[in-house]
C-alpha cells in the first residue's frame, strides 16, 4: 500500500466525513438494492445528469458501488441544495480513490466520529483553515518531509557532539 502524506490523509478524512454524513446517511433506509443495467449508456437521463461526475469511471465501478450511486441518484431530488452541491463536488474524487484509499477514508471517518464533539469541531476548523490556504501553500504542505540522512558509524551528530569549551 502506498504511504499517504498528512495532507492526503486529512483530505481523505474530510472526504470520508462529507460523504458518509451527507451521501450515505440514508442508504439503509432506501430499501434493498435492485439489479439494474450496469453500463453508462443504459442509465436513465435523470441518473446520467445526477451521476455525471462519475461518467468517466462508471463502467469501471463494481456492481455494488454502482448500486450505491444509483440509490443516491434516486434520493437526490429529495436532498437539500447544499447536499446536492456537496455530492456533485465530491462524487468524482471519491470514485477515483483506490479501494485502499476509500477504506482509509472510512476508517478515519469512523475514528473522527468517535472523537468528543470539541475535538471533532477542532478537526473541522483546521480543515476549513486549510481550505483557505493559497494553492502554493497547500502544495508545500503536501510535499513529504525528507528524513535526515543517516549518520555514518563513528561520526558524531550535532546532538551527540561534545560541547566545545
Amino acid at each position: 500500500m502506498a504511504q499517504t502524506t498528512p495532507t492526503l490523509t486529512a483530505r481523505l478524512l474530510i472526504l470520508g466525513l462529507v460523504l458518509a454524513t451527507s451521501v450515505f446517511s440514508g442508504l439503509a433506509a432506501s430499501g434493498p438494492l435492485v439489479a439494474r443495467p450496469s453500463n453508462w449508456a443504459d442509465l436513465s437521463p435523470n441518473e446520467k445528469q445526477v451521476l455525471a461526475p462519475l461518467a468517466p469511471e462508471w463502467d469501471k465501478l463494481d456492481t455494488q458501488r454502482k448500486q450505491k450511486w444509483l440509490g443516491i441518484a434516486q434520493r437526490y431530488p429529495t436532498m437539500s441544495p447544499d447536499q446536492q452541491q456537496r455530492i456533485q463536488e465530491q462524487m468524482g474524487p471519491w470514485a477515483r480513490l483506490t479501494p485502499d484509499e476509500r477504506r482509509a477514508a472510512r476508517a478515519q471517518f469512523k475514528t473522527l466520529k468517535q472523537l468528543p464533539p470539541e475535538q471533532r469541531q477542532e478537526v473541522q476548523q483546521k480543515w476549513q483553515e486549510y481550505q483557505q490556504l493559497p494553492p502554493e501553500k497547500k502544495q508545500d504542505l503536501a510535499r513529504p518531509v525528507a528524513p535526515a540522512p543517516p549518520t555514518p558509524p563513528g561520526k558524531a551528530t550535532p546532538a551527540t557532539s561534545p560541547a566545545k569549551p
